[in-house]
């Protein structure tokens, strides 16, 4: 393998490097098996540790992938190139229903909670070895999970959703292991995944959320984490129901030991009552996210777990960013106790949009799917044709391929400012992309 392709280097660095090269220039192709550390090692005259370093590097920035004692090998693609190289470029004058923003006339002027808090800080400034959980912004935060029905458990705060999801990951899996996630479900979870040199298996998910006998299949199958989201789900706006709840807490617990991870991301965006899974296994862990409701740019989530997953969590936070700035975290402890949002308007505003969408898509004869949330999924026979003649016609819409592995094709619209007259010329430009084929008979999942 040396042979037709250079690795060379004596420190990890080097290492990485020339493998990244060789991936760049296409001397390595994706599938293609890397050698095992210590054949690599002996014929570099390095340490296998260091190899082994070489290797982890690759592993965080996605562009292997391990699967245990089958080896090492280039992702089929890279996680810092697949999903965000699936964009539609956007030409002046199209209506741009692609990238997944919150309405921004819905989110709150954030100015005064930020002064509020920045005068706080003023007078009460955090300095090393303080809290990095804000008081206001735990009892606030308690309050609210307590009140859905989270277990109680510990709290921490992190840099966003997804923060939160890859340090629960790491606390507990190892290089190799089988995670099972929605799929359709979010790009940005689907491309980390692998990159952290863990395994996807695919679950497919209803407008109730994900299939109890997928899940199920996953678990048998040897998946030793399973993420749900438990309402707006990324990119079909499935929220799960009472009885699918039920359903998939009976799954869960014939295998006690899986680590489960929920996405709250809805929160105060979404109408439909939250019906967590937490609890039914050992290792758990809830994720509640300000981006959609408040503000993207907040960067800030709350997290609550069993003990041990939430003691991992901060554990390992203290050795890397330390805490979340306490000044947004008071920041958002303002917003949230000064009512600075109304869920029950937010999600009505989403709820007509997305309701008059898959009604006026339905009187075209087109199925479309978004029980919560600012997204609608559309089912389509032919992704990248569709998503070609709707630009052509001025509109902008996500592909699929963003958000899905072994799912049938589809699209997805965001519907979050969509106003009430662009309702009926987006829905006939739909059914004209589609054509006379219409729609596959399938249904999402």
């Amino acid at each position: 393998m040396l042979g037709e392709y250079p690795i060379s280097g004596r420190r990890a660095a080097e290492i990485s490097a020339s493998v990244e090269r060789a991936v760049a220039k296409g001397e390595l192709r994706p599938g293609e098996l890397l050698p095992p550390m210590r054949e690599l090692a002996d014929r570099l005259g390095v340490n296998p540790n260091t190899v082994a370093a070489a290797y982890r590097t690759l592993r965080e920035r996605g562009v292997i992938e391990t699967a245990g004692r089958r080896g090492s090998r280039v992702r089929p693609k890279p996680a810092t190139t697949a999903r965000d190289l699936i964009r539609v470029e956007v030409p002046p004058g199209v209506r741009n229903l692609s990238e997944g923003n919150p309405d921004p006339a819905l989110l709150p002027a954030l100015a005064g909670a930020f002064a509020a808090a920045a005068g706080q800080g003023d007078r009460e400034p955090v300095l090393y070895g303080h809290a990095p959980v804000e008081p206001a912004l735990e009892r606030l935060a308690r309050a609210g999970l307590d009140a859905d029905g989270v277990p109680a458990g510990p709290l921490a705060v992190t840099s966003g959703a997804l923060d939160a999801v890859e340090r629960v990951l790491m606390a507990h899996l190892k290089p190799g292991d089988a995670v099972a996630v929605e799929d359709p479900g979010w790009g940005s979870l689907l491309d980390l995944v692998p990159a952290l040199g863990l395994r996807t298996v695919p679950v497919g998910v209803d407008d109730e959320g994900p299939l109890p006998d997928g899940v199920r299949a996953a678990l048998e199958g040897g998946a030793r984490a399973l993420i749900v989201t438990d309402r707006a789900q990324n990119p079909t706006g499935a929220a799960l129901s009472a009885a699918r709840a039920r359903a998939l807490r009976s799954v869960l617990a014939a295998h006690p030991e899986t680590l489960l991870i929920e996405d709250d991301h809805g929160h105060h965006i979404v109408d439909l009552p939250l019906h967590p899974l937490a609890g039914i296994t050992r290792h758990w862990a809830f994720v509640r996210s300000a981006a959609k409701a408040y503000g993207p740019d907040l960067r800030l989530a709350v997290l609550t777990g069993d003990p041990v997953t939430l003691d991992r969590v901060r554990g390992r936070q203290r050795l890397g960013p330390g805490w979340v700035s306490r000044i947004v975290q008071r920041a958002v402890a303002r917003l949230w106790s000064d009512g600075a949002v109304d869920p029950a308007a937010v999600a009505g505003q989403y709820g007509r949009r997305r309701d008059a969408l898959i009604g006026a898509l339905a009187r075209h004869g087109i199925e479309a799917h978004g029980r919560s949330g600012m997204n609608v999924w559309v089912p389509v026979p032919d992704e990248t044709g569709a998503v070609a003649r709707l630009l052509h016609a001025g509109w902008a819409v996500a592909p699929g391929a963003r958000f899905r592995m072994s799912a049938p094709p589809g699209i997805r619209i965001t519907v979050s400012a969509l106003g009430p007259d662009e309702t009926e010329p987006l829905a006939e430009a739909v059914a004209a992309a589609l054509g006379p084929a219409g729609q596959p008979s399938r249904t999402y999942v």
